[in-house]
């Protein structure tokens, strides 16, 4: 048992966060005798006791409770790092959300950034995130090169990809069916008249823009044999660029008769102009991606819907194999998709204007 002795006389000056040698200087104790305390072991005289846990109130001091969680997990943090696109878009908030919810369960927590879009800021996010000695990484990927995970990857950092592969690494990734999603939107629109489509898509070096824009290629091939260019938008990243997309699509002529549009932000620019312009009922829409008030539309409208819970809690599940040692070789995992009919997608083409 640890001999009691006498307190100083005043308490030392700190300018910055107490630390653990702070309250021992204090209290007039070793280090370990701090230690002993802040684990609850009882081999400190209550006397000891006291005084060190009047220091801690004194200095303010607050245990570092990353380096206790750090030792208690054989060096693991119980945290990890989540690099999403732009939390403004839904996809992306439920997506959060839903890869929280699978770390809970497992007693982990998340440090969560956005970047933009923006390769530079996702490097920054990771080097951040490292940092702070997150046990894992899962990323929505952004730019063309990820390559630069390599190193931490080799220090022990699992890494998963949700939404988009990662650029020049192999590495673990889960992934809709985005191809087949817009290939059965094109086939679904042809079954009520429609042969002129019109189709708006986001940045191209993305991934799922690719990949949706090539379930546009398959779909429209099928039904028409061809694909028009005029009507294809891409590069469409905004609502305000989907909005100027429509716009120039409605300019066409003959316009098209229907739109399909890659990912919610382009479906609300669409139905924007479709509104101002009188024609909601007119031009059939499907969108890429669900929304809160899809139902309340009118048309209701009609979408191919990702389910992103089961996307951020296959991610999260994948991470934790990586975490617990599996070693079989990275791949691609992909989540089916759904079509939901609701009646945008499924107004009419006028037969006057079908090609």
């Amino acid at each position: 048992m640890t001999d009691p002795r006498s307190a100083p006389t005043s308490l030392p000056v700190v300018q910055r966060p107490a630390t653990m040698k702070d309250v021992a200087s204090a209290a007039g104790v070793s280090t370990k005798t701090v230690s002993r305390v802040l684990n609850g072991q009882s081999d400190v005289h209550p006397r000891t006791k006291a005084r060190v846990e009047a220091a801690m109130k004194a200095l303010n001091f607050r245990p570092n409770a990353m380096a206790s969680v750090i030792r208690k997990r054989g060096g693991r943090t119980a945290f990890i790092g989540l690099v999403v696109d732009d939390l403004t878009n839904p996809f992306m908030a439920m997506l959060a959300r839903a890869v929280q919810d699978g770390m809970l369960e497992r007693k982990h927590r998340v440090l969560m950034g956005s970047s933009e879009g923006l390769l530079q800021r996702e490097r920054e996010l990771v080097a951040q995130f490292v940092t702070c000695r997150v046990d894992g990484l899962i990323i929505v990927p952004s730019g063309t090169d990820q390559s630069y995970l390599e190193k931490d990857r080799a220090q022990g950092i699992p890494v998963v990809f949700v939404d988009r592969p990662g650029r020049r690494i192999k590495a673990d990734a889960v992934l809709s069916d985005n191809v087949n999603g817009v290939k059965r939107a094109v086939q679904h629109l042809a079954k009520y008249g429609h042969r002129r489509i019109g189709y708006i898509g986001d940045l191209s070096d993305f991934h799922t823009a690719a990949q949706r824009l090539e379930g546009y290629r398959q779909g429209m091939l099928s039904v028409t044999g061809r694909v028009d260019a005029d009507c294809v938008r891409v590069n469409v990243h905004t609502v305000r660029d989907a909005e100027l997309a429509t716009q120039a699509l409605l300019g066409l002529t003959p316009r098209p008769t229907a739109l399909v549009c890659g990912n919610n932000l382009m479906t609300n620019g669409a139905l924007h102009v479709l509104q101002a312009h009188g024609l909601r009922q007119r031009v059939a829409v499907i969108g890429f991606d669900d929304q809160d008030f899809a139902d309340l539309l009118a048309p209701a409208l009609t979408v191919i819907t990702q389910d992103v819970v089961a996307m951020g809690r296959l991610a999260s599940r994948t991470l934790f194999r990586r975490l617990e040692g599996e070693s079989e070789p990275a791949g691609f995992q992909t989540v089916p998709v759904s079509l939901v009919e609701r009646g945008s997608g499924e107004l009419a083409a006028d037969p006057a204007a079908v090609a």
